[in-house]
Formats: structure tokens, sequence, C-alpha cells
């Protein structure tokens, strides 16, 4: 796809300012959204909508479904509307920061909200009642019926919620490998948790369909994030072992990392990598459903680590050294081309940090896949760095910063004297202007066809309001936006930024 000329602000939703502590899809989204339609911005970009657990940190990296929502980010004040709670049920509401999220407190007030909500549900839609009710039983049964994987979505949450100190490959042998009787008799066993978790995806899916309204009447598209793989304990694996290289057992028997490089000593990431070739072999269906579901919630999609499209390191389970890994071809031209059978030119950006391969330089100049650009990892000193801002080719987008990399606020500060002195004569910094905007001004005005900023860098924040710091768990994802900071005279400026550089 060719984009147009245009910017953005990232912002991922647990960002989001709002009463119950977390963002979510609620007031607090729309208001978010409105200050973007004041900014004049074209995008939203958020990370992955899926539902996030504490052992893996809370990423939304690793989580149990690619298709799914999460459902701590179901505005409760839309359920309320609903008439599934009562106003009252909402009270007290706990003490919750408002600069971060703590996840577990929000887990403890809002999961047995959004029980009563579906018992409610239940109750209004078995009998015969309103009129409300029985649209809303209609509109639930005709998302279960198109939403084909919340079928299996719903069974593997139940299936994991009676057995929660083990991941699905430590299940029993007949559910672990899908025996087709004992799946019936857990689907049984099992009806009326499973019939839960496709309310609350049903709910996310109608909540989120509003929000992308709002943005709509704002002017605003969404980005999307695709992370190429998927975790290992999670429905897509569990249920689409085809797709994935496992064992007779459905144990896998390589999975994803990064080989050694000078300095280091690679990566194990853990996530089983696709079987390709049995992909090829049903038109990389498993793939088409999960662009397919991505676009029913974002105008854009981002493609997490890209290279691995092309070629990826696998890792034997069984070792620990990423070392014992080797280099496979990925699907290359072969998954685009089906993509654009199945949905035409379809809008991706590539994120190709850190890579050199010209094997994927070619793919994305074949599909108009534009790449990405961020300063933090330029040498200043090094004459056109293509992570300069003013070497940017016109078929990137440039961010002042990611969900993964510090602040531009807390780069700067850590900057060592001489790569300061290089930055500041690069981009002849102003000593009357606060650093964050002299790199936004930077990337605005660079040849990227899409610039992007973070709200964090648009507030000017340090280090403590970092999203993200890859190879940790704690503390990561917690980061939010106070709700009178995104005031009119930000708004003004960005917009006027963009009005200068932009449209």
């Amino acid at each position: 796809m060719r984009f147009d000329r245009s910017d953005g602000v990232f912002c991922h939703v647990t960002s989001l300012p709002g009463p119950h502590g977390i963002g979510d899809l609620g007031d607090g989204a729309a208001t978010f959204l409105s200050f973007l339609g004041e900014s004049g911005v074209d995008y939203w970009q958020v990370c992955p909508l899926g539902p996030t657990i504490g052992a893996a940190g809370e990423s939304p990296y690793q989580s149990p479904s690619a298709f799914a929502g999460n459902p701590l980010l179901i505005d409760l004040g839309g359920l309320v509307d609903d008439g599934w709670l009562d106003a009252s049920t909402l009270e007290p509401v706990p003490a919750f920061p408002t600069d971060r999220v703590d996840y577990e407190a929000v887990r403890e007030y809002k999961r047995p909200l959004l029980r009563t909500a579906f018992e409610r549900f239940e109750e209004a839609t078995s009998e015969a009642g309103p009129e409300e009710a029985d649209e809303a039983a209609e509109s639930f049964d005709a998302f279960r019926e198109r939403e084909s994987w919340v079928r299996e979505y719903g069974l593997f949450r139940a299936l994991s919620a009676a057995r929660p100190e083990d991941t699905w490959v430590e299940w029993p042998d007949p559910l672990r490998t899908r025996d087709p009787d004992a799946l019936a008799a857990a689907r049984e066993e099992h009806a009326e948790e499973i019939r839960y978790h496709e309310f609350l995806q049903w709910t996310f899916d109608r909540q989120w369909a509003a929000l992308r309204e709002v943005a709509a009447d704002e002017g605003i598209e969404i980005v999307g994030d695709v992370p190429i793989y998927v975790a290992l304990d999670s429905a897509d694996v569990w249920a689409n072992p085809a797709a994935f290289r496992l064992d007779e057992a459905n144990r896998p028997t390589a999975v994803a990392g990064v080989p050694p490089n000078p300095g280091d000593d690679g990566q194990r990431w853990g996530n089983p990598v696709y079987d390709w070739e049995q992909l090829a072999d049903d038109d990389y269906g498993w793939w088409m459903d999960r662009f397919r579901r991505l676009f029913d919630l974002a105008d854009v999609a981002r493609l997490d680590h890209f290279l691995g499209f092309v070629r990826y390191w696998a890792i034997p389970a069984e070792a620990d050294d990423p070392a014992a890994g080797e280099w496979h071809d990925g699907p290359g031209r072969a998954l685009f081309e089906a993509v654009e059978r199945e949905f035409g030119t379809a809008p991706f950006i590539a994120e190709d940090l850190g890579f050199e391969d010209a094997r994927m330089d070619d793919l994305m100049a074949e599909f108009g896949v534009p790449g990405m650009r961020v300063p933090q990892y330029a040498n200043w000193a090094e004459a056109g760095n293509p992570y300069q801002p003013m070497h940017y080719p016109e078929n990137v987008v440039g961010y002042t910063s990611t969900h993964d990399t510090d602040t531009w606020v807390g780069y700067y500060e850590e900057l060592p004297p001489h790569q300061r002195d290089a930055l500041h004569y690069n981009l002849g910094v102003a000593d009357d202007r606060p650093i964050e905007w002299e790199i936004i001004d930077e990337v605005w005005s660079s040849e990227a066809i899409i610039a992007m900023t973070t709200v964090q860098d648009l507030l000017g924040r340090g280090s403590d309001a970092r999203l993200n710091e890859p190879g940790t768990i704690d503390g990561n994802w917690e980061w939010r936006v106070e709700a009178d900071a995104l005031d009119d005279e930000l708004a003004e400026r960005l917009r006027e930024l963009g009005e200068f550089h932009v449209r």
C-alpha cells in the first residue's frame, strides 16, 4: 500500500486515563481521540490488544490469544449502560494510582464485576424479556457464529482456569492432543465458563467497534500490532497444532530466538516456530484469519520482527543455548501474495529495526511496506547515519521513540557528552527549546512518509515514563498518562507542527 504523508501518536490503551485503574475503552479513550482530533494527526498506534497475564509480565506480546481482546480493557460504565451492571455496584472504586497500572489490584476489582455482568446478561437473555435483551442475545450469537476462533479460545481459557498451575503442554494426553471425545466432554463440563469468556470477547468487540466509530468521526485511523510469534501457552498453538512445528505429542520441536552476535550470547525466546510448509499447503489460512481479525480492529497493521517472514532462527526445543539454532527460510513473497489474493493491497508497516537483509528489503519494496526509523539508534557523530532524521528516506515511518525504547528525554539524558554535542550540532538545538520538541520537529520535517511520536515524548517525560524494557519482567506496561496532561495547548502545538510539515 502507498501511504500518504501523515502523522500520528502512539499510546497503548492501558496507558489512557480512566477511573478504574487502567486505561479502557470508555470515556478516557474517547477523550484521547478528541485530543488527537484537535491535534489534527492521522493515526493512533497501539500495542496488541490481547489478554495479558502476570507470569509474562503483562506483556501484550505474550498473550494467550492472537485473536482475543483484553477483558481488563472493558469499560465498566458501558456495562452499566447495557443494563448488565448497576452504577452502585462500581462503588467504592479503590484508590487506584492515576500514573501507573497496578494489574493485580485492577483484576481484583474488575473480575467480580465482569462476572456479575455476565450473570445479569444470562438472566436477561434466558427469559422472555425486553426487546434490548433479545437484541443482545442475537448479537451475541451472531458474534459467536462469525468469530470461529472464540469457541476454541473459550474452551482453552476454561481448561486453563481448571488447571492454573499447568500450561496446556502439561495437560492430560487426550486434551493436549485434542482427542474429539475429550474435547466434547470438556465442552459439556465447562459450558458456563466457556460462555463467560465468549461473553467477555463479545463485549470487548462491541466496545472496540464503538470506539472505532469515535475515531472515524475524529478523522483518526488506528495502527494495530501483529507480533510475528505467539505464546506457547496460548489458544493459538493448542487449537492449531498443524500451523506450528510440534511433535506427535503436540510439544514444540523448535522455538524462536536470535543467534549470538559479537558482544552477546543471542536470545532464546521460547515461542514455537511455524510450520511454513504446512501453512503454505493451506494457502496460509491461519494467517489469513489472523489478518482478517486484525483488520476488523485496526486500519493499519505493524508487523513485528518482519525479518521472520524472510528467515528465522529456530532453536531445538531441548536446547538452552541460542547458538544451537540455525537459519531457515520464511514464506517470503508467497505469504504476501496470499494476502493480496485475500484482501487486496493491505496496509502494513514493517518492524525492521537492527537488521540488514537484502531479501527483506526487496520484499518490503515489492509490496510497498515501509520500514521504521528511530533516532535513538543513531550514531550522531557519524555523517549520513541512516537513523538520523535528516537522512530518512521517504519509504519509512519515523518515530521519536517506541514502546520498547526509553523516552526521548530519558535517552537524551543518558547520552555520552560527545554524542550529545554531535546531536546538538546535527539538530541545531536551541537553548530555549525543550529537547523533546527538537526531535519531534526533526522527525516531522524529515522525508518519512509517516511521522510518529509517543504521548510520553509529547509531554517531555523521562525514563520514569518508559513503557517497556525488553528482557525484563517487572515494572513494564504500567505507565499511564494523567487526565489533565492532554490539554488544548499541547494539541494546538502538535496541530501547528503537522500543518507546517505534513499537510
